[in-house]
């Protein structure tokens, strides 16, 4: 395993070596490495869904997988339109997931330091693991194990939102940032589309256990599949009933959206239901919110715009 120069104990701030099956610090700290993976928090957290999630689609949104640019686009727009700056760097991704983005920072001579809060950790080890320049962690987003003001970028894409409080969130992320560093980050906007029967389904599904929700919002999704299926044509009327079906059913249906084939589409549309459904934190902020929280942060370079998810920033 290799041990980036980042890496720190959480209680003590010291260097981590690696022991049998653990990670120590001379202060005493032991770390369980479990499948490869130090794990400094436990697995029973709310984010577990995204875990279950991300293994059960392990390679559904990467780009090697789909053989599109969606993840390297949007990524390459986040981080300033050339993925060049990334050469050589320092890049904490908190919130790595599966790896749709780690796999196309690496491929950019990134120095990749990876965690998420979930089991996605694995998903993302099995598909990035034999890079030479990444490590990837089990670790919250809060307290981290790293050295303070470390890292040239810190990119956390897809995650804020999901938090208990994205402006701690969001504070944390910045002590992670060298100084003229970059944090690159986005976020729901107040217009997300939270219809009713969403809203509905998701209040049921998260008072179950988070294996027990999945399996009740893929059945969901694999029974209304058919029927959005039905309007993935350019037949007279069809873009009027898709309209209609997006404002009373649940499934999020990327029909148009992206260049993928509808078998591959069909996949996309499942997983990101479960996302929609069963995430245990959705939190909306608007432009100026994010850009408050960044310059009280102590950005002085920010931008802030839509795109993606809703909201897009880069400060540095």
């Amino acid at each position: 395993m290799n041990l980036p120069t980042e890496l720190r104990c959480i209680e003590h701030q010291r260097h981590l070596s690696p022991a049998r099956d653990e990670l120590k610090c001379d202060s005493g700290c032991r770390v369980p490495v479990i499948r490869g993976i130090p794990r400094f928090v436990d697995s029973s957290n709310y984010a577990a869904g995204f875990g279950l999630q991300w293994n059960k689609f392990r390679k559904t949104q990467l780009d090697s997988y789909t053989g599109t640019t969606l993840s390297r686009d949007r990524l390459t727009r986040t981080v300033g339109g050339e993925l060049e700056v990334l050469n050589g760097r320092s890049v904490l991704e908190v919130g790595c997931g599966a790896g749709r983005f780690t796999e196309v920072m690496l491929a950019a001579d990134a120095r990749v330091f990876a965690c998420d809060l979930s089991t996605a950790v694995e998903a993302n080890y099995l598909n990035c693991g034999d890079h030479p320049n990444y490590f990837v962690c089990q670790a919250d987003a809060l307290k981290l194990p790293v050295a303070p003001h470390s890292f040239d970028f810190v990119v956390c894409l897809g995650v804020i939102q999901h938090t208990p409080w994205p402006e701690d969130t969001i504070a944390a992320l910045a002590s992670y940032v060298r100084p003229g560093g970059t944090l690159v980050i986005d976020h729901y906007p107040p217009e997300y589309p939270v219809t009713t029967s969403r809203a509905l389904i998701r209040w049921a599904l998260l008072k179950l256990p988070p294996r027990v929700a999945q399996v009740l919002a893929f059945a969901l999704a694999r029974l209304l599949l058919p029927i959005h299926r039905l309007t993935w044509n350019n037949l007279r009327g069809m873009g009027r009933v898709r309209q209609w079906l997006s404002r009373i059913s649940p499934l999020v249906d990327h029909y148009g959206m992206f260049p993928i084939g509808n078998d591959l589409l069909a996949e996309w549309t499942i997983l990101d239901t479960h996302d929609t459904l069963t995430d245990y934190y959705k939190h909306l902020r608007s432009e100026a919110q994010i850009e408050e929280c960044l310059r009280l942060c102590g950005f002085s370079r920010v931008q802030v715009w839509r795109g993606g998810n809703g909201v897009e920033a880069r400060a540095s």
